[in-house]
């Protein structure tokens, strides 16, 4: 399939859109703050729909609002975990660009959701522990799976279905092409 020169630029100024969502939500939006771990509310959801889209939107997207969580201020630990947000994205892109269709029903969209959730909280328990042993610190097990972990997939399995929420009607109205086709979340 041949892309024009218009779908080009239309992909790039939704992707540009979700950047800048995803750079103001971090700024303005709920936040809990436990060291390591921060909860902001709708923090994944410019970068779970870039994830519909394609996987350079996905990139691109994870890409930049990693830099909305360094630019609000959040301390390093927790840029750096957004910055593992590529990894997942990355991943979910791909398997919604082999099979479009993991979506369109509940039966294959939660399992979806929890295998990127459970990506997306390894990832972080990760990074944290390369950040804390980097700084000579050691962190308890209990923050590291429970906060970090266990946190991570329930804060991602939330943020997920609210974007699926917003995809539903969303992608009806973009005239790009887009990897996921959603019926109801």
């Amino acid at each position: 399939m041949t892309i024009n020169s218009s779908t080009k630029v239309k992909t790039m100024t939704v992707a540009a859109l979700l950047s800048a969502l995803g750079i103001v939500i971090p700024m303005f939006a709920p936040r809990i703050y436990i060291e390591p771990m921060s909860f902001t509310l709708a923090s994944h959801v410019a970068i779970f729909i870039a994830m519909f889209i394609s996987p350079l939107v996905a990139i691109s997207v994870s890409l930049v609002t990693s830099l909305g969580f360094f630019i609000s201020g959040l301390p390093l630990v927790v840029v750096i975990r957004a910055l593992t947000h590529l990894i997942f994205v990355t991943i979910g892109a791909f398997l919604l660009k082999r099979n479009n269709n993991i979506l369109s029903s509940f039966k294959t969209s939660v399992p979806f959701a929890l295998f990127i959730s459970l990506i997306h909280a390894a990832a972080e328990v990760i990074a944290v522990s390369l950040y804390y042993f980097g700084e000579g610190q050691v962190i308890s097990p209990y923050v590291l799976f429970m906060l970090v972990g266990v946190g991570t997939v329930v804060h991602s399995m939330i943020d997920f279905s609210i974007a699926g929420f917003v995809w539903v009607p969303l992608q009806h109205v973009l005239t790009i092409p887009a990897n996921a086709k959603v019926r109801k979340l």
